[in-house]
């Protein structure tokens, strides 16, 4: 049996970028904090059934802070605040993965962080059936991808004053 394919394009359609229409190769990723733990979502078998966190693709004319907010907003029902953390990375489409884009395709992903208030829970949309708050170590243990993985160990190793602080930004 193939994978499914996008009629039009003959793509595969899948999960580690937009499900269904091509999108452009940019995306946002957006790691949700509660006091010292992590949001990590369990992505709903039609995306693919791994561990993640709040991600998506930019839409035409979107800005990377602008498809943060509306991916946040869409896939918890959380609208906070977000910091850029200026802790860009970029990943290679396989061939093996069903994606919104072509083998070969170059992403480029932008990484945010949010506080979410005592006490908040998310309410699920249809890209997600579980999640889980993790300390730190568990979440990264979690996470699908290595690269999420790689930002999320810098983002709490950073020492307030290091560069790995001084890199972020509020976004208005």
């Amino acid at each position: 049996m193939g994978r499914a394919t996008d009629g039009a394009t003959g793509w595969p359609i899948g999960w580690r970028g937009a499900f269904g229409d091509v999108r452009l190769p940019y995306e946002v990723f957006v790691f949700v904090r509660r006091g010292e733990e992590y949001l990590i979502l369990h992505r709903s078998p039609k995306q693919g059934a791994y561990w993640h966190c709040v991600a998506g693709g930019v839409d035409e004319g979107e800005s990377y802070a602008a498809a943060a907010a509306r991916e946040l907003r869409e896939e918890t029902g959380l609208d906070a605040a977000l910091v850029d953390l200026r802790r860009p990375y970029d990943y290679v489409v396989d061939e093996s993965e069903l994606h919104s884009a072509p083998a070969g395709e170059l992403i480029h992903v932008e990484c945010f962080l949010t506080d979410a208030p005592d006490g908040w829970e998310p309410s699920l949309d249809w890209e997600h059936d579980e999640y889980r708050w993790c300390r730190p170590d568990e979440a990264a243990a979690l996470l699908y991808w290595p690269e999420p993985r790689e930002v999320l160990q810098e983002l709490v190793t950073a020492e307030p004053g290091s560069a790995g602080r001084s890199r972020r930004r509020p976004v208005t």
